[in-house]
């Protein structure tokens, strides 16, 4: 008997750890907590960034970040029921106010702000 192998029939590699993530916080009583986003589909996503400049690209140059290496985040995220990481998402949609105004953030191309075209929502997790 002969073994064939289909290519399509055999599963991605599994993708290694990111190493140390820059990982977007904000202030609280206790100290800093992990900021928490939702995908375009509306799955809750911790999001991770490979250098300062992405991050600041991303979500403005004001916002607070620590270090934390991929399996740290994972472990920091999951007790919340968050599975999802996102490393390196390019682009934000602008941010909703109590007030219902929308903000676009700093370093954002102008346009991008859809769900359709972005790689996440900027919708914090209480």
């Amino acid at each position: 008997m002969s073994t064939s192998t289909h290519a399509d029939a055999t599963e991605p590699p599994e993708q290694p750890p990111a190493g140390p993530l820059f990982v977007p916080v904000r202030p609280g009583p206790a100290g800093c907590s992990a900021r928490v986003f939702r995908t375009p589909p509306g799955a809750r996503t911790a999001v991770g960034f490979t250098s300062e400049a992405r991050l600041r690209n991303t979500l403005g140059r004001d916002q607070a970040w620590i270090r934390l290496s991929e399996p740290a985040l994972r472990a920091l995220v999951g007790p919340l029921g968050v599975a999802v990481l996102t490393v390196d998402p390019q682009f934000s949609a602008p941010t909703a106010t109590r007030s219902g105004r929308v903000e676009r953030r700093t370093g954002v191309p102008a346009g991008t702000g859809t769900a359709a075209v972005t790689t996440r929502l900027d919708l914090l997790i209480g």
